[in-house]
């Protein structure tokens, strides 16, 4: 888009991961100065309203959607369909560079709920967003262990999505999740395999009126502790 500025997911939506990836996993959260210097030269105020998009159905613009949030941002928004419903719609398109002027934003993460591997284990619903592949342990591309937490669902970040890669509707959203017992009030928490699709699923619950934590680490963050219990199915 036009006026876009462009966030990159490794440098400015996650901060630098251990060697080897440990407890933080492999897209640990990043600092609050670095994350709101990065909003800041990114154009973003606090008083005015964010849309958020990317080229991958939403997956990577519902972590910066949810940092924002979770910085204490009051109005953030994710293009739906992204990218490519724009494009879809003939909406304008530039390659020319984007120098947003410097915004004011400023805040301090801590306005969402998260959960540790400590408390994993006690969520009442825990939702992987992985693939199913991934989640019955058949295939681990990226992480050193293959499976899932022991006692997760698996709801995978596709089945938030119409054949158009827009979201589904409210109602279908609320009734994909109740099926897995994730409905207003239950205590639900999201992983995914390092915590940046996990917020797919987060966004998809918000939608639907559900409110539910993140596990921040996720999946490598689990395996990194090889006395942890993994399960496949």
């Amino acid at each position: 888009m036009p006026t876009a500025a462009y966030v990159d997911l490794d440098s400015c939506l996650s901060g630098p991961p251990g060697d080897p990836v440990g407890e933080d996993g492999r897209h640990p959260l990043p600092g609050s100065d670095d994350f709101t210097a990065a909003m800041r030269a990114a154009g973003v105020s606090s008083d005015v309203p964010v849309v958020v998009y990317d080229d991958w159905q939403g997956r990577a613009a519902g972590r910066a959607w949810w940092l924002l949030r979770d910085h204490g941002h009051p109005d953030v928004r994710v293009l739906d369909g992204g990218w490519s419903a724009w494009v879809a719609g003939g909406g304008e398109v530039s390659t020319d560079a984007v120098a947003p002027a410097p915004g004011d934003f400023t805040g301090t993460g801590g306005s969402l709920p998260v959960v540790d591997a400590g408390a994993v284990p006690a969520a009442g619903v825990l939702i992987d967003a992985r693939a199913p592949e991934r989640f019955r342990g058949e295939t681990e591309p990226v992480d050193p262990v293959a499976g899932h937490i022991p006692g997760a669902v698996n709801i995978d970040t596709s089945r938030n999505l119409a054949a158009d890669g827009t979201f589904l509707p409210a109602d279908q959203l609320r009734a994909l999740y109740a099926g897995v017992g994730a409905v207003p009030g239950a205590d639900v928490a999201v992983y995914c395999g390092s915590g940046v699709t996990a917020t797919h699923d987060l966004l998809a619950l918000a939608v639907a009126g559900v409110d539910a934590a993140l596990y921040p680490a996720s999946w490598s963050g689990w395996v990194s502790d090889p006395a942890r219990a993994v399960e496949t199915s």
